[in-house]
């Protein structure tokens, strides 16, 4: 599954999304970006209450699909921008980590 097809289908906000046709291969939840960095796996969607931009440079090292920002929380502009430099999609869910995680799931397993 794209990450286009992912937000669409979860209504999920889009904040930035320079690379639409990346795939997703599953979800990684985390807020401590030293955890991101060796734990999360390429094509993950990264779930995640950061929203400074130190969270692109992760993004862009570890190899996500997205980072969603749960929550609803807002996103600065900086990061937005950074995130559209380096070509990490940005979006967010109005619902908890632990929410937008299960729905990614029973997406993903149908």
């Amino acid at each position: 599954m794209k990450i286009c097809e992912l937000a669409k289908a979860l209504e999920l906000d889009v904040v930035a999304l320079p690379s639409p046709d990346t795939e997703v291969s599953g979800c990684y939840i985390g807020d401590l970006l030293s955890h991101v960095m060796t734990r999360a796996e390429n094509g993950n969607v990264w779930i995640t209450i950061m929203t400074n931009i130190n969270t692109v440079a992760v993004a862009s090292f570890s190899g996500v699909s997205a980072i969603t920002v749960a929550e609803g929380l807002e996103i600065p502009c900086d990061v937005i921008s950074a995130a559209n430099e380096h070509k990490v999609n940005i979006l967010r869910s109005k619902l908890t980590a632990f929410e937008t995680a299960l729905r990614i799931g029973h997406l993903m397993s149908k």
